[in-house]
């Protein structure tokens, strides 16, 4: 059993080793792919389209939370889909395979931004939406960890992956990501007010 500080120290590592890749498997800088996911998300909020954020599990609340806090502080659109008796109507009527890539098949438009997370990279539900928001022209970042050849990590704009062998230190190297890129946001926005815009 680790202690506290070898603890952080894996967390370090995993963080450290965090790679992005492009649509075409090209390997990005970090603060560029980092700087682009923000540009990205600032043309959603001036063209008035909607970041939608999935998961499951734990990966769920972290797209709730991150939602919720992008609206509230950032003053992005977003939208999640936690609503118990959606997700149940949509597993029991269709599949759990559907329970994200039908509502989005519904809302998502030209424009708005799937952010995907998925500690596996192989959840079917997962890739099910990736799929559906590429065909209606969205655009889509994943985060991912476990196995670097899992199927999520070749899917996105914008592919984040973490070298996590566990559901614990993938989910906290996400929840890492997630906020970073929040914050990002955050600052773009008192910029913003700061200038006028």
């Amino acid at each position: 059993m680790s202690n506290w500080v070898q603890n952080i120290l894996k967390l370090k590592i995993l963080l450290e080793a965090l790679s992005v890749h492009d649509d075409s498997g090209k390997k990005l800088e970090l603060d560029a792919a980092f700087l682009r996911w923000a540009n990205i998300t600032c043309q959603v909020r001036t063209n008035r389209k909607t970041v939608y954020l999935i998961g499951n599990g734990a990966s769920a609340s972290m797209a709730s939370h991150v939602a919720a806090d992008l609206a509230k502080n950032a003053q992005v659109h977003t939208q999640v889909f936690t609503d118990l008796s959606l997700i149940t109507a949509l597993a029991n009527d269709l599949s759990y395979e559907e329970v994200y890539a039908e509502p989005l098949r519904r809302r998502m438009n030209h424009g708005d931004l799937l952010v995907a997370i998925s500690s596996s990279g192989q959840s079917s539900n997962i890739l099910r939406a990736v799929q559906e928001t590429k065909r209606l022209n969205g655009f889509v970042v994943t985060l991912s960890a476990m196995k670097p050849d899992n199927m999520l990590r070749k899917q996105g704009i914008l592919n984040f992956y973490v070298p996590a062998k566990t559901y614990s230190m993938a989910e906290t190297c996400h929840a890492a990501i997630l906020h970073y890129w929040m914050d990002q946001m955050v600052e773009t926005t008192q910029s913003n007010k700061e200038n006028g815009d």
